[in-house]
């Protein structure tokens, strides 16, 4: 177990040292024309480890993840502001809702190999500022395009996106089936900065980390 930790705490310091190296080279090259201009504000939610985007919620967003409601998540209640959507491993997700259930399996496969799952959540307000929460105005266009990049995460059944059984954190939320598979260097945050590029903003080349994408959206943004 001891040499397993060491492997870990060794891999873990490689990926910090290339976050940092990739934080430095924006993706795209170029800024779009009107970016960070709109009329739609989305927000990045972010802890140590993990980031998610938050959506505010009208009815196109609602009619758009219709789903959600026939889960039992009360995406439609009018005290509802956004819906927050986040990617990630499936065994560290579903098995790790506190610290203190860290294991070391769901660990393991986050940094080797792990099929996805995506998280949903609903929230009502969201202070700004916040140091955990950073938010971005883009135009109609980008925000629709960001909803196709969302939609298209969550893996498809006979019946539309599949929900995982008996599996959330509270009443609030639902883990669904996803597309792609998760590892140490294709993660959350990588799929968070993808679906920021799809909505006309700049990341860094790579962000594997909070605080690598959170320093390059405030440097090219």
């Amino acid at each position: 177990m001891r040499r397993f930790w060491r492997f870990v705490a060794g891999l873990l310091a490689a990926i910090v040292l290339a976050a940092g190296l990739g934080t430095l080279v924006p993706r795209p090259l170029w800024p779009a024309a009107a970016a960070g201009e709109g009329a739609r504000r989305i927000l990045v939610l972010k802890n140590p480890i993990h980031t998610d985007i938050a959506i505010p919620v009208d009815e196109e967003v609602r009619r758009r993840f219709h789903f959600l409601v026939k889960a039992g998540l009360p995406a439609d209640a009018p005290d509802v502001r956004y819906i927050v959507f986040g990617w990630g491993g499936r065994a560290f997700y579903l098995e790790t809702p506190t610290w203190s259930q860290l294991k070391a399996m769901p660990v393991l496969k986050a940094l080797t190999l792990d099929a996805s799952v995506m998280h949903v959540d609903v929230a009502g307000a969201i202070a700004e500022p916040h140091p955990d929460v950073a938010g971005f105005d883009i135009g109609e266009e980008r925000f629709a395009a960001l909803l196709d990049y969302i939609a298209a995460s969550f893996q498809q059944g006979l019946n539309g996106p599949v929900v995982i059984e008996n599996a959330s954190y509270s009443s609030f939320d639902r883990f669904y089936e996803a597309n792609d598979h998760f590892n140490a260097l294709v993660g959350c945050n990588t799929w968070t900065a993808a679906a920021l590029r799809t909505a006309g903003l700049r990341t860094g080349w790579w962000n594997p980390l909070p605080v690598s994408l959170g320093l390059s959206m405030r440097l090219y943004n």
